[in-house]
């Protein structure tokens, strides 16, 4: 089951970032349907928000397609968006958590690796490819 975590400085409505956070584990297949999101009273409690956000964040998942609600039972995952790589991203989350080691004793902080991954990834996509190419030193 997902557990929400919510980055206060962000400048993210709180319900947005609950829904980010449910396309994302359908996205990498951590949800898969049939699965049930934690129920609104649980989500409002462990976060210390108001279960209205959490309601609002669920209806969209609803209206998009993505959960339904079932009265007295909970809200359950209805379809994935997970892309026909969701194959290969286990191999893939593997190297990423090696490199996040290695990051991390290189001693980047987790706000210096979004922010390097952030901008490698602006960088490749403006530059049309998917691939970082290094910056050369002038």
């Amino acid at each position: 089951m997902i557990e929400f975590v919510l980055d206060g400085r962000s400048k993210v409505n709180t319900y947005v970032q609950l829904i980010q956070q449910v396309k994302q584990a359908l996205r990498v297949g951590l949800l898969t349907p049939g699965d049930q999101l934690p129920k609104v009273r649980d989500v409002a409690q462990s976060l210390a928000i108001n279960p209205n956000t959490v309601l609002k964040a669920y209806r969209e998942l609803e209206i998009e397609g993505l959960v339904e609600g079932r009265p007295g039972v909970g809200t359950f995952v209805r379809r994935t968006i997970a892309g026909s790589s969701l194959a290969d991203q286990a191999e893939l989350r593997e190297e990423l958590v090696a490199w996040l080691h290695r990051a991390r004793a290189a001693g980047l902080t987790p706000e210096d690796v979004t922010a390097l991954v952030e901008t490698t990834m602006r960088a490749a996509l403006a530059a049309g490819t998917t691939r970082a190419e290094p910056a050369s030193a002038g």
